[in-house]
């Protein structure tokens, strides 16, 4: 069989695993829409992603742009960074997460967005959000990204991570937080919803975040139980990361 003969079945494979994997990540953010706002009363209170984010500005002057990956809400943190002089967008794939976004942070720009689209054409062909794509590339002084990654495999999230980088100016920093965990995907029970999560061990995320092209400059852990819950305390971690060339 010739390569032209096998070029549009493996174009069309690849395609529909694509497809199939923006479907699912729609249907984890109508999980988020279920939930409501329940999800923000389950995580009340959030020290560690206040003291992460509170580095941002801490380290940025007034006017600078930071893109808040997977917003959720908008609180804490895009209200954060607002409240402090900073120029926020956020980006979520729930609709319903925007909306109480939008509400609580009205300082900020919010749209709808699949983070994986990040630094790609589709930023703009698809979301109508050009400043997100190509053009945006090195223009971004920061972003935040607070348990938003650990929605998509490990395979994605190490792709999303260049894909921010990207974004970023040389230098440009980034506030991560993550749940740490020897996880890949896996089906997890909450708020009456079934969502997929992925984890890492610290030291595998600060490798991994080494290797997306990133100095990873503080790591601060965080015992926490998110309120009203049955599940054990989960250990968050929070990274503050430096865009390195």
């Amino acid at each position: 069989m010739t390569d032209e003969q096998t070029a549009v079945p493996v174009d069309a494979e690849r395609a529909s695993a694509g497809e199939g994997r923006r479907a699912e990540r729609a249907e984890q953010a109508a999980a988020f829409d279920a939930m409501g706002e329940r999800y923000q009363e389950v995580f009340p209170a959030r020290s560690g992603q206040l003291a992460c984010a509170g580095w941002l500005l801490e380290q940025l002057p007034a006017g600078a742009r930071v893109l808040d990956v997977g917003c959720g809400a908008g609180e804490p943190t895009a209200g954060q960074l607002a409240d402090g002089g900073l120029r926020v967008i956020g980006v979520d794939l729930s609709e319903g997460m925007l909306a109480q976004a939008r509400k609580a942070v009205p300082a900020a720009e919010f749209h709808r967005f699949d983070v994986v689209d990040l630094a790609t054409g589709n930023a703009e062909r698809l979301w109508g959000v050009p400043e997100l794509g190509p053009a945006g590339a090195g223009t971004w002084d920061g972003a935040a990204a607070f348990f938003s990654l650990l929605m998509l495999p490990r395979a994605e999230i190490a792709v999303a991570l260049g894909r921010i980088r990207e974004l970023l100016r040389p230098g440009g920093l980034l506030a991560l937080g993550m749940v740490e965990a020897d996880l890949d995907n896996a089906p997890l029970p909450f708020l009456e919803q079934e969502i997929r999560v992925s984890g890492y061990l610290r030291e595998e995320l600060t490798e991994l975040l080494e290797r997306s092209g990133f100095t990873v400059e503080a790591v601060d852990s965080q015992s926490y139980a998110p309120a009203g819950s049955a599940q054990p305390p989960e250990t968050q971690l929070y990274l503050r990361c430096r865009r390195t060339g």
